[in-house]
């Protein structure tokens, strides 16, 4: 415990301590990704699903039972979750959403509705009784009015879902990068549709498009997609669904491409870079990704968008990331969302029913303006 520091200080380890014992200093944001990087990366990866793995069957051995729920800041390890479940240890899974700090008041809020009122546990007939994680704030559209107006941002209003839906799958389809904002904010760390930026799953250049100019974090850094859960299977080796963006399997075998001959010899950053399936902007390097599967009956809206974009290009799928950039909480208001926006590279933005073209809003206009004016000066 000595190279660690997470019980009484403010730090997970003693990075002195932890540069001695493995020989390289720690790597920054912005230094370049070495092979001892990853090579590190992936022994620590290993030991803890060796120990996720033994407490999932140590815990099978006593209690006997055949489902297991996991919460707690390991909970969110999606790939070591992938892994149990392929263990076939348990017949089924459920990971608390917002596993960590934040999900203890959700265990705080059943510990006294059990033990102190004395309430029995009603076992749900939905998927379960989460309602999508969308349990946060929601603001109505004389809110987004009241946001237009205050930064004087032009908006257009479709009275229509549908025409809505057939305007921005067009907008993705094109390339281009949305940001999402839709009904209650998610509670957890994952963006699951409703303060989302979305893109195109396809074009081979939207993960470094989003890393480097909307994101601002590294640029090898992997999205995850949200698949409708009926297409889940045309694309995933699934073995259940997966609504909360919180296990990682394996993209299926017929889209993947084949990797060239020498592919082990390749840089890491040119080995990140290499189109490995059909879908490159979330497809990890192993051929895997972090699945989210959207259900019509938690997330209409949201499943009725990518549904629309099936119908448009055959695929049932698009890159799904927070409404962030790096260092910053999730958007939760609409100006939140608006100022996000006009910060980042992102093509378009929804709130509600309206849409916000980035080329007509005024701070757009004059930061053009003032570029051409430089260039001529």
């Amino acid at each position: 415990q000595k190279y660690f520091n997470y019980a009484t200080g403010l730090r997970m380890v003693d990075d002195k301590k932890w540069e001695h014992l493995f020989g390289f200093p720690k790597r920054n944001p912005t230094d370049e990704l070495k092979q001892h990087h990853c090579n590190l990366g992936l022994a620590i990866q290993m030991v803890t699903e060796e120990v996720v793995i033994k407490m999932a069957e140590e815990a099978k051995r006593m209690t006997g039972a055949e489902n297991i729920c996991l919460s707690g800041g390991v909970a969110l390890n999606c790939v070591a979750n992938g892994k149990l479940q392929n263990t076939g240890v348990f017949k089924n899974m459920f990971i608390q959403p917002a596993s960590g700090d934040a999900g203890g008041s959700v265990g705080a809020a059943f510990a006294a509705y059990h033990e102190y009122f004395g309430k029995k546990r009603i076992i749900p007939d939905a998927l379960d009784n989460m309602k999508g994680a969308l349990l946060g704030p929601a603001f109505t559209d004389k809110d987004a009015e009241r946001m237009a107006m205050q930064f004087k941002a032009p908006w257009h209003r479709y009275d229509k879902f549908d025409e809505l839906a057939d305007a921005v799958t067009d907008f993705i389809n094109q390339g281009n990068v949305i940001g999402w904002m839709q009904g209650r904010m998610e509670f957890g760390p994952r963006a699951l549709g409703n303060r989302s930026i979305l893109g195109d799953a396809r074009n081979p250049e939207m993960q470094k498009r989003l890393n480097l100019k909307i994101k601002y974090r590294e640029s090898f850094r992997p999205f995850a997609p949200s698949v409708l859960a009926e297409e889940a299977p045309n694309f995933f080796e699934m073995k259940s669904h997966s609504p909360y963006m919180i296990l990682v399997q394996n993209v299926v075998k017929s889209r993947r491409n084949k990797l060239p001959e020498d592919y082990h010899n390749y840089e890491v950053r040119d080995k990140l870079y290499y189109q490995r399936s059909d879908v490159p902007a979330i497809t990890h390097i192993d051929f895997s990704a972090r699945i989210q599967t959207v259900h019509k009956d938690v997330n209409p809206r949201y499943w009725k968008l990518i549904d629309t974009f099936r119908q448009k290009t055959g695929y049932g799928i698009i890159v799904n990331t927070s409404f962030n950039v790096r260092g910053e909480p999730i958007v939760c208001t609409p100006e939140d969302a608006y100022r996000c926006f006009m910060r980042t590279d992102m093509d378009y933005l929804v709130i509600n029913n309206y849409l916000f073209i980035k080329k007509e809003q005024p701070e757009w206009q004059e930061k053009k303006k003032w570029q051409e004016d430089f260039v001529l000066d």
